[in-house]
């Protein structure tokens, strides 16, 4: 029994197939960019990495060539066991708070919320509708971003704007990366061997997109994103927290249409816009070196983390668990080190020797006995979609 995971993006297309009972990826690859001269299909089984450069004007193209590099590997998808195919889908709307079966109702529902999110769900539902055609006889689930933050409180849901202008265009906020924020949170209860509803925790998604959550018992009570994914902490391109002022300025002062503001906003700002780069290694290379823009870009980036951290341990009450998690959060240990520090009164305490190992595992990197537990936990967004799917599906 295995599930096919697919994520689609704007110019490429992650995939992966996974025994969702013990968490084994079976294979995985990539197909990058769809739509240029050159693209590109790289598939890993067993061990061994196979590589295609080829166009791909499309992603059904794409994703045909790498349902043909697996059968070419002896993975044929008609006749492998897969069960389902689960699709991540960004954003949900108020419409999918579940894993849902997809139909054609379904797919036209995901398109009508193209509008909140333009930049992902579009090339999501390309994902869809090419792996429908392909596998027309396996179930296809999609599993939603959005969907871990659905339940949120109103208080934390709601903008304060005009209720019967946010009512008539979807405007709340919904939350991101829910699939991994739901997945991280219960791995955590599990490696403490502790009920998750007793837990109080914050979790922290730091990678190129970041986001912070505050859970209480199992269940989220205030996350960083918001309508979009543009919302919260700094990132790699995106800039996070803004004054909507800044917006309003810049149409008029700059002349720049809604179109290049977006673009400023979600690709040009964050880490990359202060300081050029947004991978966290050539970041701290910079700073190493001297360079005063790069030391700027990580002390904003630390700062509003330390403010949504803050604003979660009041808003929790109590705070049991402190998780890092994503590729940043995963494996820099600086970025942990510098976001917990000083917080000694409220019992929280970072481990030199433990932050500063490397692992692929779970693992505490706060002393023993401490009174709020430091944890890095690898997030596994596949697997979460895989066994979403398969319990949808039985």
């Amino acid at each position: 029994m295995s599930v096919l995971v697919i994520n689609s993006g704007s110019s490429s297309v992650k995939f992966q197939l996974v025994d969702p009972s013990d968490g084994r990826s079976i294979a995985s690859g990539l197909v990058e960019r769809i739509g240029e001269s050159s693209g590109h299909v790289a598939l890993t089984y067993e061990g061994e990495t196979t590589e295609n450069s080829a166009p791909f004007p499309d992603h059904g193209a794409g994703l045909r060539s790498a349902f043909e590099m697996m059968k070419e590997r002896g993975i044929d998808l008609s006749d492998a066991g897969v069960t389902a195919v689960g699709h991540r889908v960004v954003h949900g709307g108020e419409v999918f708070s579940e894993p849902t079966l997809i139909d054609d109702d379904v797919c036209r529902k995901i398109d009508q919320l193209s509008s909140l999110a333009p930049l992902h769900n579009p090339p999501n539902l390309q994902g869809i509708e090419v792996a429908r055609r392909e596998l027309p006889d396996i179930p296809q689930v999609a599993v939603f971003d959005t969907a871990f933050f659905h339940a949120l409180p109103a208080a934390a849901a709601t903008y304060a704007i005009d209720s019967d202008v946010a009512a008539a265009h979807g405007v709340r906020r919904y939350g991101f990366h829910g699939t991994s924020h739901e997945y991280v949170s219960g791995r955590v209860a599990e490696f403490l061997d502790r009920d998750p509803t007793s837990l109080n925790q914050i979790v922290l998604h730091l990678g190129n997109g970041a986001s912070a959550s505050a859970v209480r018992g199992g269940a989220a009570v205030d996350t960083s994103m918001g309508l979009t994914p543009l919302e919260g902490l700094v990132m790699g391109t995106r800039s996070g927290d803004i004054d909507p002022g800044v917006i309003m300025h810049l149409r008029r002062s700059a002349d720049m249409s809604v179109d290049e503001i977006d673009e400023l906003l979600n690709r040009r700002s964050g880490i990359k816009g202060l300081s050029g780069v947004n991978d966290f290694r050539e970041l701290r290379t910079k700073i190493e070196s001297g360079d005063d823009a790069a030391r700027l870009a990580y002390d904003v980036y630390i700062h509003r983390l330390r403010k949504y951290l803050g604003a979660y341990m009041i808003a929790l009450g109590r705070v049991d668990v402190i998780t890092f998690t994503a590729g940043v959060g995963e494996n820099d240990l600086n970025v942990r080190a510098d976001t917990l520090a000083g917080l000694e009164m409220y019992g929280i305490v970072v481990d030199p020797e433990r932050n500063a190992v490397r692992s692929k595992d779970a693992r505490a990197i706060s002393p023993d006995g401490s009174p709020v537990t430091v944890l890095v936990v690898p997030t596994n967004e596949e697997l979460a979609i895989a066994r979403a799917a398969a319990r949808l599906v039985g």
